[in-house]
């Protein structure tokens, strides 16, 4: 089921509230949660009722690792955690990444090994590193207790159950015990306001950026030759579909969340007005950067082990990163070169810091150019993040960037081929740079979310983001006016879901 969808708005959000609500108020907190865990299994099983059997196996099999864990005698602990490790490594793997081992075996070594691809569960990469983290925690002693209707919550709460944010036990659980049991008037406002901007941004800017993505990405995959302006319309559209698809989304389930009184953790902040690769991770699905951090840079070392050493734990960091987008090696460059990105930033502030010029004393020219730098190389990147495969990703970037003189000396001189004179009726160059310019402004002008509410507590966010976090004098306040913009713009969004459009990030 589509946040985005009738069905959600209409029918599955309504039910769920009144049940929740009804559940708690007569018959205690722990009756409402039982309903929310029901509702939130519902809501998973409308997708494809037979993959409910992993997550209850999943939520199963962990809960036992939890208890073996927390019983444990300490010279078995390490053994239990080893094995839950496993245990959650292995169902990820084999549903995301055995057709694509087996395949690149079998080329490395001449075999005829294959493995049927299998459906990927909704939600799994996602799901399955909430549970690691969990038991992690557990083995280093931040996990004292175990309670399986909190644990249940904790993994199948359906605002974050598809597409996080990857959240931790010690922002989500201890919220458990305070969940409201009757509707509380600030907890509806600021959560449908922000559900509405959510919605707005996937269905009216997210969406409406596919019709010049698609064509181009199939036409490459096709082999077809691709023109300069062709590509970068394409590069540029993904970039911000992406974009306003993956903060919709953000904006969605923190709002649904806060419904029953839940805070969600911060988990996109404005990454395009980033001025570095740096910048960006810590703006773009910080949660996922938090994870990785944790649980691969830092286990790695760091930057405690030399220079040398740090960069390494990067590019290993940002290629596993990579590999859990997706199993495809576009994915797997893309985070590779993220790495080097990365490791070439901190290079740069190192060399900065050296002679004495802190990034933070930049001119505004300067952090204009850097912050244009960065969109760039981001978008870049973008292309093999979008290509079904590396060669495709080849003919855009080629184009993009006049590797083989193609269309850089005439750029201007054909627009769009004649395999697509139809999208060409309605869509020329004049209607794509507006809309260009319209999402962009969006994106590096408006204020985001966090911003617009931030007088209201919208998400949880780390001490080491708050410097990220900046001052907005548009502020979203309880009163008529926004009420009537924001009703306006569910309005468009609700007059717009034609067709069921997925969250882009839902494949992962």
């Amino acid at each position: 089921m589509l946040f985005n969808s009738y069905q959600f708005i209409f029918v599955f959000l309504p039910a769920t509230c009144v049940a929740y609500f009804i559940a708690a108020r007569f018959w205690g907190q722990r009756t409402g949660m039982a309903v929310l865990v029901g509702a939130s299994l519902i809501f998973y099983a409308w997708w494809n009722y037979r993959y409910v059997w992993i997550l209850l196996l999943s939520i199963g099999c962990n809960a036992a690792f939890a208890i073996a864990l927390l019983r444990g005698e300490k010279s078995q602990r390490l053994g239990i955690l080893l094995v839950g490790l496993g245990f959650n490594l292995f169902l990820l793997g084999y549903f995301k990444y055995a057709s694509f081992v087996a395949q690149n075996v079998s080329a490395l070594f001449g075999l005829d090994w294959q493995i049927e691809p299998q459906p990927l569960p909704l939600g799994i990469s996602f799901f399955t590193f909430q549970k690691i983290a969990f038991l992690v925690d557990i083995y280093v002693g931040g996990v004292l207790s175990f309670d399986i209707l909190r644990y249940s919550l904790f993994v199948t709460f359906f605002p974050q159950l598809i597409a996080g944010p990857i959240v931790r036990h010690n922002e989500i659980i201890p919220q458990f015990a305070t969940l409201p049991r009757t509707p509380r008037a600030s907890d509806f406002a600021i959560g449908s306001s922000i559900f509405a901007i959510g919605l707005f941004k996937k269905v009216c800017l997210a969406d409406l950026s596919a019709p010049w993505v698609n064509p181009v990405f199939t036409g490459a995959a096709s082999g077809l030759p691709i023109g300069f302006v062709d590509a970068w319309i394409a590069a540029l559209a993904y970039s911000f579909q992406l974009y306003f698809d993956f903060s919709g989304y953000s904006d969605m389930a923190v709002g649904l969340a806060r419904l029953f009184g839940i805070v969600l953790p911060l988990n996109f902040y404005s990454p395009y007005k980033s001025v570095n690769i740096v910048d960006f991770w810590r703006r773009w699905h910080i949660t996922l950067s938090r994870l990785l951090r944790d649980f691969v840079y830092i286990p790695l070392g760091g930057n405690r082990r030399g220079v040398t050493r740090r960069y390494l734990n990067v590019l290993i960091a940002m290629l596993l990163g990579g590999l859990w987008h997706g199993a495809a090696w576009t994915f797997v460059i893309w985070g590779g070169v993220h790495g080097a990105m990365l490791a070439l930033n901190h290079g740069w502030h190192y060399l900065r810091r050296k002679v004495g010029l802190p990034p933070e004393n930049d001119p505004p020219l300067v952090r204009g150019a850097a912050c244009a730098l960065t969109f760039i190389a981001v978008t870049s990147a973008w292309v093999l993040f979008r290509a079904s495969s590396v060669e495709s990703a080849g003919i855009i970037l080629s184009a993009m960037y006049g590797i083989g003189g193609r269309d850089l000396i005439h750029p201007f001189a054909t627009y769009w081929s004649a395999q697509w004179d139809l999208l060409r009726q309605f869509r020329g160059a004049e209607s794509s740079a507006l809309w260009l310019l319209l999402v962009g402004s969006v994106a590096f002008i408006l204020p985001n979310t966090y911003q617009l509410f931030q007088d209201f507590r919208p998400a949880l966010i780390e001490r080491r983001f708050e410097d990220v976090v900046s001052k907005s004098r548009l502020r979203w306040v309880p009163n008529g006016s926004w009420a009537v913009a924001l009703s306006i713009m569910v309005l468009i969004a609700i007059l717009r879901m034609r067709e069921l459009s997925p969250f882009i990030y839902f494949q992962f």
